[in-house]
């Protein structure tokens, strides 16, 4: 903090990098703000980095095609885990599988209302480059859809599911990935990890875990056991990852995101 900084901004996986370091050593701290985006906060993360230096993690939503869409702006309480509410500068709903506004509570995909071609709100991007048939797709019926899922709560908080590419059926379950990451995530072994799906001939899909294992530990079939156990008790019995892989790191784009398509499509290489 030699240069006084007071605000930081930065992806969900370099404040998991730094809730392992000794935070209570930072000396004289003049951070006022941190402020994360880019892929979803786990709360774990959330709850550790604010019992280490008692600041709150204030997380945002946005895209390449917009600005901030929903946030947790100053005058707001965080909920651990929530992406906050919609930005004013936009008119956002979450539209379910019957293309009708969700209820409190139900699954849909985050939509901004975009009305005709030209008349975009500010800061909302006008369609893809020379590519009309993907912006056709995503623009439709006065929506902007953004392929992502969330619900909302009653107090009107956002809360991430995943991209509706990244979800998975499995057995007839639906699962999304963020709330199994973010169940693995609690676990001191677990530094890092990624939640992708498996083909499998009688669910369908099976739950994949890609982790990267904190200092000190090793992976093992006991650890594995460890860590499937955990998650059945943090979340339910079905969301378990039934294949769990150890590497050192994982794909990321260079802004931090975790590229799980990367691991889809390793996984289902014909070998």
């Amino acid at each position: 903090m030699e240069h006084g900084v007071t605000t930081f901004c930065a992806p969900p996986t370099v404040y998991r990098f730094i809730i392992k370091q000794k935070l209570q050593d930072m000396g004289n701290n003049t951070l006022k703000w941190c402020v994360t985006a880019g892929e979803p906060l786990n709360p774990e993360v959330y709850d550790q980095f604010f019992r280490q230096t008692g600041l709150r993690l204030m997380e945002g939503y946005g895209q390449t095609e917009t600005t901030c869409a929903i946030g947790t702006y100053p005058w707001m309480d965080p909920k651990p885990g929530a992406m906050g509410k919609p930005s004013p500068s936009y008119i956002i709903e979450l539209i379910n599988g019957e293309g009708k506004p969700a209820e409190i509570g139900e699954e849909g995909e985050i939509a901004i209302k975009v009305g005709d071609k030209g008349t975009t709100p500010v800061g909302l991007f006008g369609g893809y480059y020379q590519d009309p048939d993907t912006t056709d797709r995503v623009w439709r019926d006065g929506w902007y859809y953004t392929g992502d899922m969330a619900w909302k709560d009653e107090d009107g908080y956002y809360w991430f599911v995943g991209r509706t590419d990244d979800l998975i059926k499995s057995s007839g379950y639906r699962i999304g990935p963020f709330e199994v990451e973010s169940a693995l995530i609690q676990h001191p072994a677990v530094l890092e990890c990624a939640i992708t799906s498996v083909p499998d001939e009688v669910r369908g899909a099976i739950v994949k875990a890609t982790v990267v294992l904190a200092q000190g530990y090793e992976g093992s079939n006991a650890l594995i056991l460890e860590l499937q156990e955990h998650v059945k008790k943090v979340t339910a019995p079905y969301k378990y990852p039934r294949m769990i892989e150890f590497v050192k790191t994982l794909p990321k784009t260079i802004s931090g995101k975790i590229r799980r398509v990367e691991i889809r499509n390793k996984d289902t290489e014909t070998p």
